[in-house]
């Protein structure tokens, strides 16, 4: 598996050396799909693109990733490897540092790093994802990406035919139980964490061919790497081989909450509230992938930071030629101004 460059062995001096003290036309917070996406239609558009990678993507657990076109199967970090060499390919910035600080100021935004560079921009996006928090059970996190996973989509398949075991948090949480179905007829809900459940949900699981365990979870059972079972609070053994598990997502939102955009409530808790373009209150600034939707898989997280993208430099073009048309209605300022200027402005400079 190749991981993206490790800056740890880079001296500082090399590190800063491509952070111009110039204003950059974006800065990007955040080096994964969506980010990097973000970068390369910027770089693209010949726009100065500066990326902060905190290199902690919430897929580097995972060996594998699926339902990515043309990449099924291939390495998340691979992923990230591969964006790294096309942005810095057509002259993007990428630099591997953590942004402690970001406030906005007079002609856009400043970041500074947990290596104390600093820059600023006309237009953000942030792109820093979220993580994943997983019930406080032995050998749950060991096994995390691996043997324990989340997603139905990503995972699912290659769970076809096993014994699966979903680890509910609440009772919005049995729905993955169903959605694993077309996969196994081996499923059990283990529903201590989730609380009461009403007795129709309890049901219709069963009525579906899902067996429910009230018994509490107390330990990953694993033999040679794999799960073979999870412990029950009783000193039995449930038989499983993998584990769908309710993580709960923490948004990694800090550079947004010190921006102070507004958030909105979600199934997930309070996240950050965005347009159809992932545009936030704050005028200009974008927030991207997990950061604006948590349940968001790598080709949606992508696609959202082309889309961003996209706005942004329509933004910018946008004040460009505001900029440019301000300069020619001075230059046609004063008494003359109407005859001189009338063939420019004209929707038909003909006359017919």
């Amino acid at each position: 598996m190749t991981r993206h460059e490790d800056s740890s062995a880079t001296p500082d001096s090399l590190l800063d050396a491509s952070i111009s003290p110039e204003q950059w036309d974006a800065i990007i917070i955040g080096g994964g799909a969506a980010g990097l996406s973000a970068a390369l239609i910027l770089a693209r558009a010949r726009r100065r693109v500066l990326v902060f990678d905190a290199q902690e993507p919430r897929n580097r657990f995972a060996a594998h990733m699926h339902g990515v076109l043309s990449r099924d199967g291939y390495s998340p970090l691979d992923l990230v490897a591969d964006g790294y060499r096309e942005v810095r390919a057509v002259d993007g910035v990428i630099e591997n540092a953590r942004v402690i600080e970001t406030h906005a100021t007079a002609n856009g935004f400043e970041v500074v790093t947990d290596k104390g560079a600093r820059a600023t921009a006309r237009r953000l996006i942030v792109a820093t994802g979220n993580r994943d928090q997983l019930p406080a059970i032995p050998g749950l996190a060991e096994q995390w990406g691996r043997g324990v996973v989340a997603c139905p989509y990503c995972d699912g398949y290659e769970s076809s035919g096993r014994a699966i075991g979903v680890l509910a948090g609440s009772v919005m949480g049995l729905h993955k139980a169903h959605m694993l179905t077309p996969y196994s007829t081996d499923i059990t809900v283990f529903t201590a964490l989730a609380g009461a459940i009403p007795d129709v949900d309890r049901l219709v699981l069963e009525q579906r061919g899902i067996r429910l365990e009230d018994r509490a979870v107390t330990r990953v059972i694993t033999e040679g790497g794999a799960i073979t079972g999870l412990g029950l609070d009783d000193g039995t053994v449930a038989l499983i081989d993998v584990v769908f598990a309710e993580a709960t997502p923490i948004a990694l939102d800090e550079p947004l909450r010190q921006l102070g955009v507004e958030r909105t409530d979600t199934p997930f808790g309070s996240w950050t509230a965005v347009d159809a373009a992932g545009k936030t209150s704050v005028e200009g600034v974008w927030a991207v992938g997990n950061t604006s939707n948590p349940s968001a898989l790598v080709p949606i997280a992508a696609g959202a930071g082309a889309t961003a993208a996209l706005a942004l430099n329509a933004e910018l073009v946008a004040e460009e030629v505001a900029t440019a048309t301000e300069r020619v209605l001075t230059m046609f300022s004063g008494s003359a101004s109407h005859t001189a200027l009338a063939p420019l402005l004209s929707t038909n400079p003909t006359g017919n």
